[in-house]
């Protein structure tokens, strides 16, 4: 299995640590004043679902686990289990919702999402990195204001509160990174 660097855990990832398999929930990098950057990962036990704050230093080497990958489409919630369909096979598998953390709102009916699988578990998903969601809220456009000037408080249609440019209206459609969960551009 393949080492990476503490620094290079993204939320998503699968690691190897204590004994255990993990996936990183969230991931926050942080460079204090005194002594070297540090990633603090947010870990969630993937069969026991406990959790666990873990701080990774740069030069920390650990085992990212390498999954089988399929493309499925996102059919339904139930229970907190969320239901995908292999568009070939038309099998269905069942992950818990709580892998996606903060992303979940993202996830939207008939999406086609990367499962990752070790041996025949489901263990993790991955949304498209990029998603559109409609403005619902936000203060009005200014006339003059430039998207230098600093970005302003939106709520999107699935409910996640980000941060747009000030020339974005309510209504608009932009497209979101689900990775950093920022504003990427107009759709």
């Amino acid at each position: 299995m393949p080492k990476i660097n503490g620094n290079e855990i993204r939320p998503g990832n699968i690691i190897e640590h204590d004994g255990g398999l993990w996936a990183a929930v969230k991931v926050g990098h942080v460079k204090p004043g005194k002594g070297g950057a540090f990633a603090q990962v947010e870990l969630k036990n993937i069969r026991d679902g406990r959790k666990l704050n873990e701080r990774f230093r740069s030069d920390d080497r650990v085992e990212r686990v390498r999954l089988e990958q399929k493309d499925q489409q996102f059919l339904y919630e139930t229970d907190g289990r969320l239901v995908f369909m292999d568009n070939e096979t038309f099998e269905q598998t069942e992950v818990d919702a709580e892998l996606l953390g903060e992303r979940r709102p993202f996830l939207q009916d008939g999406m086609v999402a990367t499962v990752e699988y070790f041996d025949e578990e489901a263990l993790s998903v991955q949304l498209p990195q990029k998603v559109t969601c409609t403005v619902v809220e936000t203060e009005p456009v200014v006339k003059g204001q430039t998207a230098a000037n600093s970005y302003k408080p939106a709520i999107l249609d699935n409910g996640v509160r980000i941060t747009v440019p000030p020339f974005i209206a309510t209504d608009e459609r932009i497209i979101v990174n689900t990775e950093t969960m920022e504003y990427s551009e107009r759709a």
